[in-house]
């Protein structure tokens, strides 16, 4: 069968790198890709901005099947147009994509489904923010209301704090037409949890459970990202807290999106905070995360394209997920500068060395290749993910590989999964 990847970053390459396993593929495209990509996938050029040039793509193409990887073409609607034109493709349509692309919208529907949250506040102006704020204890977290990159959310540590960033995402200067509304909700304490099923529209098959670096810097502070680093272990969840998050969170979503007559068919990214009175839902994401699905696709060892096909069939039930026991690790390698002005066009030395690490894939996010060579050509370069028997031995050939890599200005965490191989 062909397939066609729509995206560009590292969550693509892991998805390209997968796919290509599957011995039901046998030409896989990937558009616009990246450097990386090019090695393993025929890259074509796409506009993900344009619905009409995605269309134009699938139906020159006749893919057998399409992954949308990004969350931009899922809110565009390209999956309503692909399913209008009779081809295959696996994602949400626009309507079920608005548990991503408006954060209002899914504060309201978990409201509206009794499914946990944090306590929130939706505003549309400056004065709005400032009558809400008294409702909350610092710190306050801000959210931008639509799409941010990962960038849109501000852990402000106070009240004045807060309405300053609110006020500069109002103006447009931090997050462009998303920061038009705002999200105020009260600051959760304890752990994160991404956590990943995939959906039918009405069964869902849980993916292995991931946890995300989202601060630039070791010990996690400075501003959001997209993501830093991200691992899974076997026990990041028991089984009893994987049956909970599906029953309580996952299946709830599905059916309520149903009910509200937006069948949601695709992967459901549950970020979540375990907190001491259990899990409350911090965000969803419609696609595979980026970086978590490098180690979870480290992980997997079943067909990918089965699991996809399955959805789109309705047919998840029958799905057969196989895991390893091993942990897997993924560090971000990044632009200097990142995430907020960074130059490209480095020269990325190394990549050969590091590739000799064993239990190693080098996943290309940011980059573009040049005669024979590797520049940057984003904020996130690359995602050396190691997979190894225990998390201590994933994080050390992660890091590793990364001491053999070389751009200048680069920058990464060194704490990746740092506190979990403490406990």
């Amino acid at each position: 069968m062909n397939v066609l990847v729509l995206g560009s970053g590292g969550r693509e390459h892991a998805l390209v790198w997968k796919l290509r396993q599957s011995g039901r593929v046998s030409k896989l495209y990937c558009a616009p890709g990246n450097g990386g990509i090019a090695d393993q996938a025929e890259c074509l050029p796409a506009d993900l901005k344009s619905v009409e040039s995605m269309v134009a793509l699938g139906e020159r193409l006749q893919p057998d099947l399409t992954v949308v990887g990004p969350e931009l073409p899922l809110t565009l609607g390209v999956v309503d147009e692909f399913r209008r034109r009779g081809m295959r493709v696996f994602g949400p349509t626009k309507a079920a994509a608005r548990l991503e692309s408006s954060k209002s919208f899914a504060k309201e529907f978990l409201q509206r489904h009794r499914i946990p949250t944090a306590v929130y506040a939706i505003c549309d102006s400056i004065e709005e923010v400032r009558d809400a704020l008294g409702h909350f204890h610092a710190p306050v977290v801000v959210k931008a209301d639509g799409l941010a990159a990962g960038k849109g959310v501000v852990i402000a540590a106070n009240k004045e704090e807060a309405a300053s960033a609110a006020a500069e995402m109002f103006s447009g200067k931090m997050v462009g037409a998303a920061g038009a509304r705002v999200v105020l909700e009260e600051c959760l304490q304890g752990d994160e949890l991404s956590f990943l099923v995939i959906s039918d529209g009405e069964q869902v098959a849980p993916l292995v459970a991931a946890q995300d670096h989202k601060r630039v810097a070791d010990g996690d502070t400075g501003p959001n990202t997209g993501g830093m680093g991200a691992y899974s272990t076997a026990d990041i969840i028991d089984a009893q807290m994987r049956d909970w998050l599906v029953n309580h969170i996952a299946r709830p979503v599905v059916a309520g999106m149903k009910a509200e007559g937006a069948e949601y068919t695709g992967v459901l990214y549950c970020g979540l905070m375990m907190t001491a009175k259990g899990p409350m839902v911090l965000e969803f994401n419609c696609r595979f995360g980026d970086p978590e699905t490098q180690p979870i696709l480290m992980k997997m060892e079943s067909d990918l394209v089965e699991a996809l096909e399955a959805a789109i069939d309705g047919r998840m039930g029958e799905a057969d997920l196989r895991w390893s026991s091993d942990a897997a690790v993924c560090v971000v390698m990044a632009s200097g500068g990142y995430p907020g002005t960074f130059a490209v066009g480095k020269w990325i030395q190394g990549l050969e060395n590091a590739a000799t690490v064993e239990g190693v894939k080098v996943f290309h996010a940011g980059t573009a290749k040049r005669d024979g060579n590797f520049y940057s050509s984003g904020g996130r370069v690359l995602g050396v993910t190691a997979r190894a028997a225990s998390l201590e031995r994933a994080v050390a050939r992660a890091y590793e590989a990364c001491g053999k890599i070389a751009f200048d200005g680069m920058h990464y965490r060194k704490d990746i999964a740092g506190r979990a191989v403490r406990r």
